[in-house]
């Protein structure tokens, strides 16, 4: 089968690949239909996320459906059209049981490795790095899909790929985002980052109740995007974004904020973004946290500051005393995904509102490589690119 595969910083390539068979009587075979590049798998592109190995066939946002099920799996049927969330489940532990999926207990097979970056191990993901398990991911024709009988969302007849194909990752973290914030109906949420990512939680901000979202980033087609979802937009390139927050909060600061970035931020004209840069071209740090430092500045005290974008190893220069002493919540984490599926998929079906319009770019499997690079660079107005496979 065809699939892309990491091949080092910056090499993506589409190659041709054993297909994935049954390995456990609990698994599944999907046959994709669609799947897309998320701003997460820019990181392993740029090389910024360790356990990667060359070969590892990338992609965490697909669906498909499924052509081959295990002896125990009894929930799934051969000819089900299901989205595959990005974080394996067993649906048996504790965490589990809690509704804490990304934190599955055991489905990451490579634990032991986790537990020595992190402390503790999380979920296995699907193609992303060995530390979370190095499953395969979803940028194929073909996937085996751990644990089926769990997690896979079962799509009814009548909905698109399109407009479903988010529940996977990007939609349910934008709403787990807003649903981390604890929204009240006077709320002004300032939301950092407005691609994929970003566009969903402010989205997911306004149906959670916010008076007010502002949307920062420099990119005028997602700064367009988000004033079209209804944020007012803040070019971080054109003004001082503490000021302009300051101004447009009447000097109280958002009462809460979200970063949407993650560990790759970007700023202009900020002195501690280039001591980032240097710190990591020589290793010192492995991610700047720009967003996070401003957003501990600029919230509101006893504010909350919500954290879906990803973050990988060590930061620098956290200002833990503005945080603790202004008595900000900090609440992070990779997306419980199934905790919210059912909700999104019926607000779906009523047409309350259709993800697909954050889809810029429509290729096959064998663009995929190319269109790394423009995601990347953000060139060509893309903000979500989405891969239609055979």
């Amino acid at each position: 089968m065809k699939a892309l595969c990491w091949h080092g910083k910056h090499d993506i390539r589409c190659d041709t690949v054993p297909d994935p068979v049954i390995e456990h009587p609990r698994d599944a075979i999907v046959k994709v239909s669609s799947c897309a590049i998320c701003g997460s798998d820019l990181h392993l592109y740029n090389g910024f996320v360790p356990g990667m190995e060359k070969g590892d066939i990338l992609g965490h946002e697909f669906m498909g459906e499924v052509v081959e099920v295990g002896p125990e799996n009894r929930r799934l049927r051969v000819g089900d059209r299901v989205v595959v969330p990005f974080t394996i489940c067993c649906g048996e532990c504790d965490q589990c049981r809690r509704g804490n999926f990304s934190v599955c207990e055991r489905t990451n097979r490579n634990k032991a490795n986790a537990e020595k970056v992190f402390g503790h191990s999380t979920a296995g993901l699907f193609g992303y790095t060995h530390l979370t398990g190095g499953y395969a991911g979803g940028q194929a024709e073909y996937v085996r899909v751990p644990y089926a009988d769990v997690a896979p969302v079962k799509i009814p007849d009548g909905l698109s790929d399109e407009s479903v194909l988010f529940l996977g990752d990007i939609l349910p973290t934008g709403w787990q985002a807003a649903a981390q914030c604890e929204i009240q109906p006077e709320d002004i949420v300032a939301v950092w980052g407005a691609g994929p990512v970003g566009q969903f939680c402010i989205l997911s901000a306004l149906l959670q109740g916010a008076q007010r979202v502002i949307a920062i980033d420099r990119v005028p087609e997602r700064l367009a995007m988000a004033e079209e979802l209804g944020a007012t937009p803040l070019n971080f390139g054109q003004v001082s974004i503490p000021e302009a927050l300051n101004e447009q909060t009447r000097g109280k600061g958002p009462d809460k904020c979200i970063d949407a970035v993650g560990l790759e931020a970007h700023a202009t004209g900020s002195l501690d973004s280039a001591y980032d840069r240097v710190k990591q071209a020589v290793m010192l740090e492995s991610d700047r946290p720009h967003v996070l430092r401003e957003m501990i500045y600029v919230c509101r005290p006893a504010g909350v500051l919500s954290v879906p974008g990803v973050y990988g190893g060590l930061i620098d220069k956290v200002p833990m005393g503005a945080l603790m002493n202004k008595g900000l919540t900090v609440r992070t984490g990779q997306t419980h995904v199934n905790r919210w599926t059912d909700d999104l998929l019926r607000r779906i079906q009523r047409g309350e509102f259709d993800p697909s319009f954050v889809i810029s770019h429509r290729v096959t499997l064998e663009e995929g490589p190319g269109m790394y690079q423009t995601f990347r660079e953000k060139q060509d107005g893309c903000v979500k690119v989405v891969m239609r496979v055979g």
